[in-house]
């Protein structure tokens, strides 16, 4: 896919405010009313930080995307937007405008587009991305990233200071920043994970388009850098809740390539290749091209003819979290499918004692299914309540249906239930307008004072362009809304606007055709300006009593043997009992034995024997475009755990698959891994046939020792109907015998 159409722009322009009686000019700008003269605007507890974003009526990879919409490019996000403040009585200040960011009319080398922005806990500093230049004549082609600037000043009466952040990753993307506990920045870039700049940009699991690699960490003094999990299709919008976690969203599209699907299916019938899919042998930079290699993680993308393995097809915009070292990735208190999704298939074909999953027979907690959890933001009246957007993945712009969802840290998954406060066809798109439609919404900000800001459109239709490339005219208006929540808290509709309305006109080269737009601007990113107190700041939380146990009885310090993986870049993934598994789960096999040890029987269904944890690492190494002129960048595949140093210092196996460990005869599984490198893992048989798969990719963390019960860990109780498991792992006994013994002559080297 690709973009068909683009942004608009334009002359010259005013923007005045008319908000509570008051005529307010803004540089010179005029803001006019988008609605009837007897708007009235919205009172808040606060002042407003949002920003305006000149409409794109494309809705693939732009701006206004689910995915892919970090790019900088003159296809993607169209100049003219600024950072403004919206006080507490209504006044408008345009604060780009006022530092001496952006231009009016024809946009050029000062030009601007603003995005995310976030205050800190004091309240008197935020940070926001900003891209800086556009073509200043026809046929120009540049190159623009999103940088993250910081803003001081913006106090009633101020003077404004904007700054460019020191030590951020130059010419990449750097979005959605947020403030750290410790007042660092953490943030989504498209950075490559180790820095390398050819494997720039990574494509993601679905489209092949350019994404996020993840979310990072930046202390602007010292320039300390780290990447806090990886994400093979990207991650968005990080936040730090009152608990002191990072929550974002993470894309989770664990599936095999599409594209080389669809390659592999012309080149069957002796048609070109559409995708140009191939392999790169390495991540190496002068890696040999090859032709592609069969994928072998996860489950083929189709059923094969005569296999009893399901075609797998993956796609979820779920709510993760992490401690603020990144340690500790995990789902939202281990939500998942099973307790949000509607319907999706069993992994083997053959297996009456598996099931397709369906909500309505599954007895759980929750009774309003979802697909995605976008744009997160927690209630400071309520902490621990999630508010987000589930929109479809095209054609709304990333608005759609306002729900909210319960996880203070302690509130188990198979109680957590989403709230639905818009009707439920606001997710979705439809040919004829929906009865009961109430408008799309997006960016939903909680206030202190318990009510709710969000964009909004009474838009129904899919996003298109009813006008022309020259002068396009966006299906789409968004525009800040105070919301009327009623008091069940389960219905809602837009009130009173936060600003009369913006509009600018403005032109800009795309760059060969000259875009011209007037009219309103959409208003985005809403955040509240308050002070409140920093939250704890969390990090690699203390061994469960299961895993200390073993360092105990071994005599190894884990201090010491977390300094050992750290100065290597190294993790140890640990799992108690992969023969147990959630009682939800009844898509993949939950009868397992470990032949001669533990097993864990739910029914009277088949047994699998589970010999082997094979651990896979995401390489880059898929190109596209073809061997011979490639295109830039490489989309992530699984590939068995071949990084050198992991395997260094893992005890030797003979026979086992590749990149696998023994599992111990009490179900257990220890492995030593690459930190900071998404990895995912699935049992096997004696013989390496694949038996349970992982459905997500997981990054573990220098020296993080991660820990947990069993293979989709339970949050009840297992398919027997038993608690956690809490034994004391002997696979991470007989890892830590080896480390201990070999310490001397192996591990020492380079080991202070």
């Amino acid at each position: 896919m690709f973009l068909t159409f683009v942004k608009s722009f334009f002359g010259p322009l005013r923007v005045c405010a008319s908000l509570f009686g008051l005529s307010v000019l803004v540089g010179s700008l005029s803001v006019e009313p988008i609605h009837a003269a007897t708007d009235t605007v919205a009172a808040t507890p606060n002042p407003i930080l949002f920003v305006t974003q000149v409409p794109v009526p494309a809705d693939f990879a732009t701006i206004g995307s689910v995915f892919a919409n970090q790019g900088g490019g003159m296809q993607s996000v169209a100049r003219g937007g600024d950072l403004w403040i919206r006080y507490a009585d209504g006044t408008l200040r345009n604060l780009t405008q006022e530092a001496g960011y952006g231009s009016d009319g024809r946009q050029g080398a000062n030009s601007i587009a603003v995005r995310d922005p976030a205050v800190n806990f004091a309240g008197d500093k935020a940070v926001f991305s900003m891209i800086v230049g556009s073509p200043t004549e026809q046929y120009q082609v540049g190159e623009w990233f999103w940088q993250l600037y910081e803003i001081t000043g913006f106090g009633a009466g101020q003077t404004i200071s904007i700054t460019r952040v020191a030590n951020q990753p130059d010419d990449y993307n750097n979005i959605e920043p947020t403030y750290g506990s410790d007042g660092s920045l953490i943030f989504t870039s498209d950075r490559p994970r180790n820095g390398q700049r050819y494997l720039y940009p990574q494509f993601d699991e679905y489209e092949s388009q350019p994404t996020t690699t993840g979310v990072w960490k930046l202390d602007a003094a010292t320039g300390a850098l780290s990447l806090l999990q990886h994400s093979p299709s990207g991650s968005s919008g990080p936040f730090v809740d009152s608990f002191g976690r990072v929550i974002f969203t993470r894309w989770d599209h664990l599936q095999t390539d599409q594209q080389a699907s669809t390659d592999a299916s012309n080149e069957a019938a002796g048609n070109p290749s559409t995708y140009g899919t191939f392999d790169y042998a390495s991540e190496a930079q002068n890696a040999a091209r090859q032709p592609r290699a069969p994928e072998m993680f996860p489950d083929p993308l189709y059923a094969v003819p005569g296999s009893n393995v399901n075609g797998h097809r993956f796609n979820f915009f779920f709510p993760w979290m992490a401690n603020q070292d990144g340690s500790g990735e995990e789902t939202l208190n281990h939500v998942g499918r099973h307790e949000l999704q509607n319907y999706f298939e069993r992994s083997f074909t053959n297996d009456p004692a598996l099931y397709d999953f369906i909500d309505d027979d599954s007895g759980r907690a929750n009774h309003n299914a979802i697909e995605n959890m976008l744009q997160l933001a927690e209630d400071p009246s309520h902490p621990g309540r999630y508010y987000a957007i589930d929109a479809p993945e095209f054609y709304t712009h990333a608005a759609g249906q306002l729900i909210s969802i319960d996880g203070a840290p302690g509130t188990n998954a198979a109680s957590m239930a989403i709230t639905y406060h818009s009707p439920r066809n606001g997710a979705s798109t439809s040919d004829t307008q929906p009865s009961g439609f109430a408008g799309r919404y997006r960016n939903p900000l909680p206030l202190s004072n318990g009510t709710i800001v969000a964009a909004y459109t009474d838009q129904w239709e899919i996003a298109r362009n009813t006008g022309s490339r020259a002068n396009p005219q966006p299906n789409y208006a968004f525009r800040l809304y105070q919301l009327d929540l009623a008091a069940d808290q389960v219905t809602v509709s837009p009130g009173a606007p936060l600003t009369g309305g913006i509009s600018k006109s403005i032109s800009y080269w795309d760059p060969d055709v000259l875009v011209t737009y007037s009219g309103p601007l959409w208003e985005f990113s809403p955040v509240e300006v308050r002070a409140h107190n920093a939250p704890p700041q969390t990090e690699i939380a203390a061994m469960a009593t299961p895993e200390a146990s073993v360092f105990t009885d071994t005599g190894v310090d884990p201090a010491q043997f977390s300094a050992f993986l750290r100065a290597r870049g190294l993790g140890v993934l640990v799992s108690r009992d992969v023969t147990a598994r959630d009682s939800a789960d009844h898509q993949q096999p939950y009868n397992l034995r470990v032949p001669g040890g533990i097993q864990t029987v739910g029914t009277n269904g088949q047994l699998y024997d589970i010999a082997w944890m094979q651990l896979f690492q995401g390489d880059q190494l898929r190109g596209m475009g073809g061997t011979s002129n490639p295109r830039d960048g490489r989309r992530v595949l699984a590939k068995p755990l071949h990084d050198e140093s992991a395997l260094a210092f893992m005890p030797p196996t003979s026979g086992a698959p590749a990149g696998s460990v023994a599992i111990a005869a009490d179900g257990s599984v220890a492995a030593i891994v690459p930190a900071q490198r998404a990895m995912s893992w699935q049992t096997t048989d004696a013989s390496g046939t694949p038996v349970v798969r992982e459905r997500y990719w997981i990054t573990v963390q220098p020296g993080e020792v991660r820990a947990c019960d069993g293979c989709h860990g339970v949050n009840e109780d297992n398919q027997a109907g038993q608690p956690p498991a809490q034994n004391a792992p002997l696979a991470l006994r007989e890892l830590l015998l080896w480390y201990r013994d070999h310490s001397n002559d192996v591990f020492s080297n380079g080991f202070d």
